[in-house]
């Protein structure tokens, strides 16, 4: 084998789209100061235990382990720097009611998201820490609008979700394990049959929401119709209510809502958005509430966020243009 072969997905970035990848990267990050984010570095290492507290199994299959050989502790390197800063608001920050911060380094998967993706993202995002109401999605998720516009990103085609409202359903249906499992997979894989096959022993006011799930998904007339279909369960009002106040203070967006969306479904507690361009068959940027994770860091407050990889945004916005 040739030694300076690179790992496979792993590559050299070089000129001249080094540049326009430094180039983003200082127009965000000015963007994100402009508006009032603090910058914070956290370290490529740290110990598991807090480095994947509270984030789910999927980025502990991501994330490099290594013994350190100081302490002999098992260590890791970091797969994702939002429960970083999650850390960093719960514990260095606590003093603060409201924190709005903002990160960019990369990050190291040991299996790639997709094929010829990297597996070394150069991870940018903005998170504001301690807003509970809607008007705090719509800060970030305005503010992520207006950072792929100022790197060249010419048309954009937005989704948006609410996990509450899976959420609040499996709940009334008092659904668990495994039967869990298999009807969000097949929600997430827009499985109608398979949906009804699941949810055969409901009552029949929540059999024809969870199949109706699928079928949510489109403008925001959609939104009108989920009230019609759904049952009117608080958590679920609360939701179509959040997704409302979305809708009208987005413009000049174009904007799909669907309720069957579950992505990062045990990390998300409430919104959960994505953006894509330039018919590419995965989002260049992605967010949304995560209320739960600062608890298991001893703080438990609202949280809402987004992240986008440098690598793949260059590339969008070369396609795009």
């Amino acid at each position: 084998m040739t030694a300076w072969l690179l790992p496979e997905n792993v590559e050299d970035v070089l000129p001249p789209q080094a540049w326009r990848m430094e180039d983003m990267r200082r127009a965000l990050l000015d963007l994100f100061r402009s508006r009032g984010y603090q910058l914070v570095i956290p370290p490529l290492m740290e110990y598991v235990d807090s480095l994947l507290t509270g984030v789910g199994a999927d980025l502990d299959l991501k994330t490099f382990k290594l013994v350190d050989q100081l302490t002999g502790r098992l260590m890791g390197v970091r797969a994702d720097i939002t429960p970083q800063v999650a850390r960093i608001d719960a514990h260095l920050l606590a003093a603060n009611p409201v924190n709005r911060l903002c990160y960019a380094g990369s990050v190291l998967h040991t299996q790639s998201d997709g094929f010829h993706r990297s597996r070394e993202p150069i991870q940018i995002g903005a998170e504001l820490y301690g807003e509970a109401g809607p008007e705090a999605d719509l800060e970030i998720l305005t503010l992520m609008l207006q950072g792929l516009s100022a790197c060249g990103v010419k048309t954009l085609q937005l989704d948006i979700g609410h996990v509450g409202v899976y959420r609040a359903l499996a709940q009334e249906a008092g659904l668990s394990g495994e039967v869990e499992h298999q009807l969000f997979g097949a929600l997430q894989a827009k499985d109608s049959s398979a949906v009804v096959v699941l949810t055969a022993g409901l009552p029949i006011a929540l059999r024809d929401a969870f199949a109706a799930l699928p079928q949510l998904y489109g403008d925001r007339s959609v939104l009108a119709l989920a009230r019609a279909r759904l049952p009117q369960l608080p958590a679920v009002q609360a939701a179509l209510d959040t997704l409302e106040v979305l809708d009208r203070g987005l413009v000049d967006v174009e904007a799909a809502y669907d309720l069957a969306e579950l992505r990062g479904y045990g990390y998300h507690s409430g919104v959960v958005f994505a953006a894509y361009t330039g018919g590419r068959s995965h989002a260049i940027a992605q967010g949304g509430r995560y209320d739960e994770v600062g608890r298991v860091f001893g703080r438990a407050r609202p949280a809402t966020g987004f992240s986008l990889d440098l690598r793949e945004l260059v590339l969008a916005s070369s396609a795009t243009q």
